[in-house]
């Protein structure tokens, strides 16, 4: 295995890598500023909110639906105040109407649009596509970027036209590392950067970052980011107190050059993370290690026919899982239950986007990925469960998929624009044989005829699967823009859902990504989920003087052989009682998602002596049903919404946020999940700034109120002291956070 080392920078990564750019020459979607207008320095990190233009046009004037308008993306302000709320950049989500994310570890929360989370999103992490080395899905694509070196970040919330990916059904999650910066016109060079340190006192948290730092020229650019973070268990509010496996450390380094020409740029990206430790409190494994090395490549160019965009990238993955010393183990995972997995993901995409004339654009492209994993639990020694011999959960396992679009975009008027796209994604999975821990058969040892069963039959399947999408855009004038679209998607299974094969008690209940307790078993012969979407969605705004926004996106979506759960046996603890935790098998089902997504914005008041107050506001509700079992969809997210009054004076940025969320009543008793009661919370934040240095103070949860969180799952953490009582993750207290950044 590699050896880390933070002073010597970015180890020699054995692999390399391509995919591309899923940029279009026209966005719907408010867009970050552009590199010349995006604020710099101690402007940069202010709490004020900066609200984007209204609609963007491509170089001919032609207003396209490349996005659509239920797509959100945040501006460098919003971007600048998570990163000192928190070290998880899957959190960003918060900010966004639907969206949301699963508990996991403190840097390791999964995705949620719309009811629908982790694989069924598309997640993109500069341009890459990356799937979970682990059976608890400990790290998700946006753990491998720490919110310090997000540039961009954006959503599209439920139709994703084809040309933005395939293999996912719910939504797509882009982030992306700062643009690159090259000297300005009559610059020699450029030097610039900017350094970061963060206090967070509800878990003893330190963070501490250097963030894009770059010298360039005219033509070539260099720049490094890297940030480190450590924390101890963090504490409740009220009479909560610690909830035990939240401690985390991270590192995370990125070395980035990029050359461009009159028409072309090409960019290279070296980048490393090393987590030698995780806790999380609603699984029963810790993370004791996680090592990777990423090498991605993407060139763009303009030509007289359009615009072509490629990229390629590889990542190695070396993940090991055991318990921390909450969880009864010793810190660095020392004996316990050592599981080990280890992961490949390259692939790459090129893609062109040709206007065909003043009505007509073309876009088209081909991309190919593939998954390797092998994942194995080492038998320890003198156990009379976890031995005699190592135990094979993915024995070689490999998932490619290849796939190919064609989308048309059309301006049949000035005020009528329309998208019409379809994808096929050819996805093949194929695994080895297996083998349990003792390969005599017994009634204690149910895993080893279930690997004699998985063993004899043929592993390799073939998915065939098409996505189509059709969206219509009406402007009616300036203040009001409408927009109406129906999406076929389609996902198949990954390695866990299909290839999962113990039967044990404890061997299944180290399956699973869901932070639930219970036990998971996988099927070969799981279908593919297709999901049928409609989704509609008006956009009201008004510039001049005072900028003013509303949007509301409605949706109704129908899922034919979604991936549910069918309950195979409950679960008994020592004294021959039902423990609450049951075990389950995936399954194909029929589901449906439906709800209402509401942002808006506005300029409240700015004047010379009193300054600039803003507001920004999202609501988001969601119900999703298993109509097959009849059961509600697991961790669905309950009535939410997020209110922020941002006033910004001279060199004073300050903010008032309120979170409220409504209670979970609406659960999955095939899971047995459990209800939480409804909150509401109050942060404050303010920064000053003074010449090119910024001093941030907040306060988060200001009354230290205590709630359970609806999407935390249960405490396993907690179990022991709780006599084996099943309880909700609880949300953390009253948090001071002090800061300070400088740029040069």
């Amino acid at each position: 295995m590699p050896t880390f080392c933070w002073r010597c920078g970015i180890s020699a990564a054995t692999t390399f890598g391509l995919l591309t750019l899923f940029g279009t020459a026209a966005s719907a979607e408010p867009p970050m500023a552009s590199e010349s207008d995006r604020p710099t320095g101690a402007e940069a990190a202010g709490d004020a909110i900066s609200l984007p233009p209204i609609e963007v046009q491509s170089e001919a004037g032609r207003s396209l639906i490349s996005v659509p308008l239920n797509s959100n993306a945040l501006t460098p302000q919003q971007i600048s105040n998570w990163r000192r709320q928190t070290n998880d950049a899957a959190r960003l989500l918060e900010s966004v109407a639907g969206a949301s994310v699963y508990t996991a570890g403190g840097v390791s929360s999964i995705p949620v649009i719309h009811g629908q989370a982790d694989d069924r999103l598309n997640t993109l992490v500069n341009g890459m596509p990356i799937p979970s080395a682990c059976s608890n899905h400990m790290n998700p694509a946006m753990s491998y970027i720490d919110p310090t070196n997000v540039g961009t970040f954006s959503t599209i919330n439920g139709i994703t036209p084809v040309s933005k990916g395939g293999d996912s059904i719910g939504g797509t999650v882009v982030v992306d590392s700062p643009a690159p910066v090259f000297a300005a016109p009559g610059e020699t060079f450029r030097f610039a950067g900017q350094t970061a340190a963060f206090y967070r006192s509800i878990n003893d948290n330190y963070a501490a970052s250097i963030d894009n730092t770059t010298i360039a020229n005219d033509a070539f650019s260099l720049s490094y980011s890297g940030a480190f973070t450590t924390a101890a268990n963090y504490r409740g509010g009220g009479d909560d107190g610690k909830l035990r496996s939240t401690e985390y450390r991270a590192f995370n380094q990125a070395l980035s050059g990029a050359a461009r020409g009159s028409s072309d740029q090409l960019s290279l990206q070296l980048s490393q993370q090393y987590i030698p430790y995780q806790g999380f409190p609603n699984q029963y494994m810790d993370m004791t290690e996680n090592l990777s090395y990423v090498v991605n490549g993407g060139y763009e160019r303009s030509f007289s026919w359009g615009q072509l965009n490629a990229r390629t990238f590889v990542q190695t993955v070396d993940h090991e899982m055991n318990f921390l010393n909450d969880k009864g183990g010793t810190d660095g995972g020392n004996g316990g239950m050592p599981m080990k997995a280890d992961g490949v993901n390259t692939g790459y995409r090129v893609g062109g986007l040709i206007p065909l004339n003043e009505r007509d654009t073309l876009n088209v492209g081909n991309e190919l990925y593939y998954n390797w994993l092998d994942d194995h639990w080492p038998a320890v020694p003198g156990s009379m469960m976890m031995g005699p011999d190592e135990y094979v959960s993915i024995n070689d396992g490999m998932r490619t998929r290849l796939g190919t679009f064609a989308e048309w975009g059309a301006r049949w008027a000035p005020q009528w624009t329309t998208l019409v796209g379809v994808r096929n994604d050819t996805v093949w999975m194929n695994t080895g044989d297996v083998q349990p821990y003792d390969p005599v058969p017994s009634m204690m040892n149910p895993d080893a005829a279930a690997a004699a069963a998985f063993n004899a039959r043929g592993h390799a399947r073939t998915d065939v699967n098409f996505d189509a999408t059709v969206m219509g855009r009406f402007t009616a004038d300036e203040k009001q823009t409408y927009e109406l679209g129906y999406a076929r998607k389609t996902r198949s299974p990954n390695f866990y859902e299909r290839y999962a094969w113990g039967t044990g008690q404890m061997a299944s209940q180290m399956i699973g990504w869901f932070g639930d307790g219970n036990g998971y078993v996988g099927d070969i012969g799981l279908k593919p989920e297709v999901a049928h979407t409609v989704s509609a969605t008006a956009d009201w705004h008004g510039g001049g003087e005072v900028y003013w926004q509303v949007k509301i996106t409605p949706y109704y979506s129908y899922v034919e052989n979604y991936i549910g759960v069918e309950r195979l046996q409950n679960f008994i603890n020592a004294a021959g009682q039902p423990s609450g935790f049951v075990q389950l098998q995936f399954t194909n089902n029929n589901a449906q998602f439906y709800g209402i997504d509401v942002s808006g914005s506005a300029e409240v008041w700015e004047s010379e002596d009193v300054g600039r107050f803003t507001f920004f506001g999202t609501l988001g509700w969601v119900r999703g049903r298993d109509l097959s079992s009849n059961e509600n969809a697991y961790h669905q997210m309950p009535l939410n919404t997020r209110l922020t009054v941002a006033h910004d004076l001279d060199s004073w940025s300050s903010a008032v946020e309120v979170i409220a969320v409504a209670d979970k009543s609406k659960v999955d008793n095939t899971r047995n999940e459990l209800r939480t009661s409804e909150y509401a919370l109050l942060n404050l934040r303010t920064s000053y700034a003074f010449g090119n240095a910024r001093v941030y103070f907040g306060i988060d949860n200001v009354f230290n109120t205590a709630y359970d969180l609806p999407l935390g799952g249960i405490a396993l953490s907690q179990l022991d002291q709780n006599g084996g009582r099943r309880q909700e993750v609880w949300g953390t207290g009253r948090s001071f956070i002090g800061g300070l950044s400088m740029t040069w």
